[in-house]
């Protein structure tokens, strides 16, 4: 008996990617969520901040992004190369408020 509600497409996907090499795995999603920070970052009415929560052994940032019209709040960690990749974008770089750098 098939369940409802079940999507056999998306499962798919995913069993797909996992058969795939890890490091292939690991750039494609980092490549999705720096491609997600952009796009929210992006809009108008939304505040972002960044603040160095580590130094050593390795540099880690903390970027807080909140959007108050919509009552949204996320919170990601970031390393030194993905916050420098993520401010390769200008619009994102002027949005984007450092603390602690």
């Amino acid at each position: 008996m098939v369940q409802r509600g079940s999507f056999r497409i998306a499962r798919r996907t995913r069993a797909w990617e996992a058969s795939q090499d890890p490091v292939l795995r690991r750039s494609r999603r980092l490549e999705r969520l720096i491609d997600s920070l952009r796009l929210e970052i992006q809009d108008g009415a939304t505040t972002v901040r960044a603040r160095r929560v580590f130094e050593t052994p390795r540099e880690v940032f903390r970027l807080e992004i909140r959007s108050p019209g919509l009552g949204y709040q996320r919170t990601t960690l970031l390393d030194r190369d993905t916050l420098d990749e993520l401010l390769e974008v200008d619009a994102v770089r002027s949005r984007l408020r450092l603390d602690g750098v």
